[in-house]
């Protein structure tokens, strides 16, 4: 009798214990797949994110500020060829203001790209073309990666497969302002992917250490518990490692952050580079970054800030949701709140916060255009459905306008001027006793606001000598009158054009240059041939803007000069200083107008 009673239960055990390794085998089957499948996404995501921002960087075809080229391009020129490879090192790294870090990524591009041209034996065109390539798609592969982690925290916020998160890429991906200066080389692109992939990756629970005191269970929370320390010996890693760079860069040792500050603040000389109202981030810096975003941002930094949490069945909200984006969206504020009390304001400046109100701006997004179903307003996103379209094609035509039509002029010429270079230096026939060989070197002469265009990071060729208008800063002056009335080399020249010219360059050439159209022009004086502005003479070519030209005809009328180009430079500009478009003047072989 016991026999058979036992019979049946180590059945039953047996088969309970096949159906629990079933259940567990087929449980780690659909893991394994949710996991594989998810990191498809993701690689995929990402890829197409990489090519999108590559395909945006060859897009940009105009200038948007100097400090794109003069504070990354240009010292990273000179740290991968040289101090005598004409690069233009402007008051600030002479001064130890800034971080080599940023340029010296470029710097190690610049490097193996002249490398490869070397090894592949390119043509001094395609060796020109790769260098100008190269820094676009290191950049675009970092803005990629700001979309990507933009993505990635969006998930995070609001549930792996949210329709909030596909809207926050949405967004970021569809962003006026992100095409226009994501794939730039400046370094408020980088500290924009920096920050959000920051953001991204980090242990949020840290901000919740009273979260349990408010009822929050920590075993709830989504997060890498016990990170702390190793969280911190990075933040000292990177810390020294800057240190370092900046060691080897500067040749002592210096804090450019602190020198920064102490400059740009203490001594006011941001303050030369203009001033803007105390609201300038309000009325200009948001509406600028955000477009035809802002109305839903500013419901989405209202709803954070006011924990108005919107219940939608297709989102998965953790309790670190409403934390997340009250951090976010008070980060959002108190740094243009800050930053206000600087005389000094650019839109860039608060561009790291970009991603940021993306997120927030998500949800709002979201619920209005796909509202859920309502048995008293069914039709409620249906109606509204025709402004995605609307705001598409404006964000588009916003996107096209700033990257193709306003400042075309300041890229387009430094490609005419390498164009003259390669055909009147580089692509001569055979000397003669009539024919002199052509010297190896072009003069150019910018009669331009200063840092108006790139210089050596699109100049390329080293037999490009060529002078502009600089504009230092009174370093020399205490804050006061003196300082106030100061006038830069740019400021005198466009005071007095005629007057500056016949006192620094004298009268223009008048006397007959046989040949010059095959580029026979004496070279530039030896002392000066490696610096980025040498002593001004007259030189080849002369480029300036279309609102110069009345000044400068009558200085040039009877010269050799005459008009050989001119570029478009966009409808308008706000500085007259650099309206109608760009001309450059040449020497002929004619004997004057």
């Amino acid at each position: 009798m016991s026999s058979t009673s036992r019979t049946p239960d180590l059945t039953t055990e047996s088969i309970d214990t096949k159906t629990f390794n079933g259940r567990q085998a087929e449980s780690f089957r659909r893991r394994a797949f949710a996991r594989a499948r998810e990191r498809t996404t993701s690689r995929d995501i990402l890829l197409f994110l990489i090519a999108y921002r590559i395909l945006n960087a060859f897009g940009i075809q105009t200038f948007f500020q100097p400090d794109e080229y003069f504070q990354s391009l240009e010292p990273a020129w000179d740290m991968a060829f040289g101090s005598g490879s004409g690069a233009w090192i402007t008051w600030e790294w002479k001064n130890q203001l800034r971080s080599s870090i940023h340029p010296a990524i470029f710097a190690g591009i610049y490097w193996l790209s002249a490398r490869l041209s070397s090894a592949l034996t390119l043509s001094p065109d395609s060796h020109a073309e790769l260098l100008i390539a190269a820094p676009k798609v290191i950049q675009a592969v970092f803005a990629a990666l700001g979309d990507y982690y933009t993505w990635r925290l969006g998930r995070r916020i609001y549930g792996q497969e949210s329709s909030e998160a596909w809207a926050a890429l949405a967004l970021t991906v569809c962003s006026p302002w992100q095409w226009f200066c994501s794939t730039r080389t400046l370094s408020n692109c980088l500290e924009t992917t920096l920050t959000i992939t920051a953001l991204s990756l980090w242990p949020w629970q840290w901000a919740l250490d009273g979260a349990e005191a408010e009822g929050i269970d920590r075993d709830d929370l989504p997060g890498e518990g016990g990170r702390r320390s190793s969280e911190e010996l990075t933040g000292c890693l990177t810390l020294l490692s800057s240190a370092l760079i900046d060691r080897l860069y500067y040749q002592q040792w210096t804090f450019p952050p602190l020198r920064f500050l102490h400059f740009n603040i203490a001594q006011s000389l941001a303050v030369f580079y203009g001033r803007n109202d105390w609201h300038y981030y309000l009325s200009q810096g948001y509406p600028l970054l955000l477009t035809t975003y802002l109305p839903f941002a500013v419901v989405g930094l209202y709803q954070s800030l006011s924990a108005l949490e919107s219940s939608s069945p297709r989102s998965t909200t953790s309790a670190l949701t409403p934390i997340i984006k009250r951090q976010l969206a008070l980060t959002s504020l108190l740094v243009p709140v800050t930053l206000s009390f600087i005389s000094h304001k650019e839109v860039r400046f608060i561009y790291p916060l970009l991603p940021l109100l993306h997120l927030l701006a998500a949800p709002p997004i979201t619920s209005y255009f796909f509202p859920s179903s309502s048995p008293h307003r069914p039709n409620a996103g249906r109606r509204r459905h025709f402004l995605l379209p609307l705001i598409l094609l404006v964000n588009l035509t916003i996107a096209m306008w700033a990257t193709t039509s306003h400042q075309p002029a300041p890229l387009s010429v430094l490609t005419y001027l390498r164009a003259q270079y390669t055909t009147h230096h580089l692509s001569q026939p055979p000397p003669s006793s009539l024919l002199p060989p052509a010297p190896s070197t072009m003069t150019v002469g910018f009669l331009t606001p200063c840092h108006s265009t790139p210089w050596r990071s699109h100049l390329v060729h080293g037999g490009i000598y060529a002078w502009a208008l600089s504009c230092e800063p009174p370093l020399h002056l205490a804050p006061g009158p003196p300082r106030r009335d100061y006038l830069d080399e740019a400021d005198q020249f466009y005071a007095h054009p005629s007057a500056w010219l016949a006192h620094e360059l004298g009268p223009p050439p008048l006397g007959p240059r046989s040949h010059f159209l095959l580029g026979h022009a004496p070279p530039p004086p030896p002392s000066s041939a490696q610096q980025p502005h040498p002593s001004k003479a007259w030189p080849e070519y002369l480029v300036f803007f279309g609102a110069l030209e009345p000044d400068l005809a009558p200085v040039l009328r009877g010269s050799r000069y005459e008009p050989c180009w001119t570029g478009w430079n966009g409808y308008a500009h706000e500085d007259w200083r650099r309206r109608g478009g760009m001309r450059v003047w040449c020497l002929s072989q004619g004997m004057g107008r």
